[in-house]
C-alpha cells in the first residue's frame, strides 16, 4: 500500500472515530431516565377522604380503612407529573397517608385506621409506620409529609369545642380557657403541653426519616388556612360551617371567640411545622397564605374546607359517632368534619408539584 493511501486510510479512521464520538447513539442505546421516587406520608389532609374514589377502591380485599381517594392532593400532583414529567423524569407515588395518623405513626408507631367506609365487623387491623408501608430508603428521591393535627389533636378539640360552646354567648371562649389552663374538664395536658410535644415528635420524625432514606429531598406541607380571621363571619346554627346536630341532644356550636382561638391554634401548629422543618434543611409549604379566604365558613362556591356537615362523595356518612353521642346530616351533606374539599386539594396540589418540580431541578 502506498503512503499517500495509508496516509488517507489513517485520516479516515480518525475522522470516523470523532464522528462517532458526537453523533448521538441509536435510539436502543440512549440511557433510559431514571424514574423519580416519590412518596406520599401523612394524614386525612393528605389522603383525601371523600374528595375521590376510594384507592383501594370499594369492595376490595387490599382497603386499610385509611381512605385515600383519587383526588387527594398527591393524585392530583401525580397526574400532573404524567402529563408533563418533572426535568424529563417519569414519577413513581407511593402514598401511603392514611386518615387520623399520627406524627409519630410516620416513623414509630403503628396506627388503627378509623375508616368509616364499609368497615371490617371487628374493625380495621393496624398498619406498620408509613415510612415502613412506603418501603423508602436509599432510592427514595423525594418524600412529602403532611401530618401533626391528630397529634394535638384538632380531632376532639373541635367536637369539644362545640359542646363547651352551649349556652354560651358568642364572645366567649371556654373552650380555649380550658385547654389553656389544663385540667379534667377537657385534657389534662395544656395546649401549651401539646405545642412542646409536638414540637419534640416532629424534629424526632424528620431526623428518622432521614435517616431512613438519606437521599430524599424532604417537603413538609403545612395545614391550609381552615377557620377565618373574622368569627363573627360564622353561623352558629348551619351545620355546613362550625355547628353540628346531635342525635337526641340538639344543636350544638362553637363560639365566635373559641373560632378565633381554634384560628390562633392551627396557625401555631403551622410555625411549629415550619421552624422545624427549616431547621432540619429541608422544605417547607406554605398552604395557609393562598388559602384566606377560603376558610369553613365561606360559602359553598368560594370555601376549600367543608364543615361539620357538607358536600362529599355519595360513600361518605352521613351520620358518624364522636365518642358516645352521633352527628347527624341532613339535606343531602355528609359528615366531612372540617376536612378539605376538591377545591382545597386542588389548591394544594398546586403549591406542591411547584415545590417538587424546583426540588428536581
Amino acid at each position: 500500500m502506498t503512503r499517500t493511501r495509508l496516509r488517507g486510510t489513517a485520516l479516515g479512521v480518525v475522522t470516523i472515530f470523532a464522528l462517532a464520538t458526537v453523533l448521538p447513539a441509536p435510539a436502543s442505546a440512549q440511557p433510559r431516565q431514571q424514574p423519580v421516587e416519590w412518596t406520599a406520608l401523612g394524614d386525612s389532609y393528605t389522603a383525601g377522604v371523600f374528595v375521590g374514589d376510594p384507592q383501594p377502591p370499594l369492595g376490595s380485599s387490599d382497603r386499610d380503612g385509611c381512605d385515600r381517594t383519587t383526588n387527594s392532593y398527591p393524585d392530583v400532583v401525580n397526574r400532573a407529573f404524567e402529563a408533563d414529567p418533572p426535568a424529563g423524569r417519569p414519577v413513581n407515588l407511593t402514598n401511603v397517608s392514611c386518615g387520623n395518623a399520627t406524627i409519630t405513626e410516620i416513623a414509630a408507631d403503628r396506627q388503627i385506621p378509623i375508616s368509616p367506609v364499609q368497615p371490617p365487623g371487628d374493625g380495621w387491623p393496624s398498619v406498620a409506620p408509613q415510612v415502613n408501608r412506603a418501603g423508602i430508603g436509599a432510592q427514595t428521591d423525594v418524600i412529602t409529609i403532611g401530618v401533626g393535627g391528630n397529634s394535638l389533636p384538632v380531632g376532639k378539640i373541635v367536637p369539644a369545642c362545640l359542646f363547651a360552646g352551649i349556652g354560651q354567648p358568642d364572645e366567649a371562649t371556654p373552650c380555649r380557657d380550658a385547654y389553656e389552663a389544663g385540667g379534667p374538664f377537657l385534657d389534662p395536658e395544656s395546649i401549651y403541653d401539646k405545642y412542646d410535644r409536638i414540637t419534640r415528635q416532629y424534629a424526632a420524625m424528620l431526623r428518622a426519616v432521614h435517616q431512613t432514606a438519606p437521599h430524599a429531598k424532604v417537603i413538609t406541607v403545612g395545614y391550609p388556612t381552615i377557620f377565618p380571621d373574622d368569627p363573627t363571619t360564622c353561623d352558629r346554627r348551619d351545620t355546613t360551617e362550625l355547628a353540628a346536630q346531635i342525635k337526641g341532644f340538639g344543636l350544638v356550636s362553637v363560639t365566635h371567640g373559641d373560632i378565633a382561638w381554634l384560628n390562633e391554634v392551627i396557625t401555631h401548629l403551622n410555625a411549629i411545622i415550619r421552624a422545624v422543618t427549616e431547621l432540619a434543611g429541608d422544605t417547607y409549604v406554605d398552604t395557609a397564605t393562598s388559602s384566606k379566604g377560603h376558610d369553613v365558613c365561606q360559602p359553598s362556591s368560594v370555601k376549600w374546607v367543608e364543615g361539620i356537615c357538607g358536600h362529599a362523595r355519595e360513600y361518605w356518612p352521613t351520620e358518624l359517632e364522636l365518642g358516645p353521642l352521633t352527628l347527624e346530616c341532613s339535606g343531602g351533606t355528609r359528615a366531612t368534619i372540617v376536612h378539605p374539599n376538591a377545591a382545597g386539594h386542588a389548591k394544594t396540589a398546586a403549591r406542591v408539584e411547584t415545590t417538587i418540580r424546583a426540588a428536581l431541578n
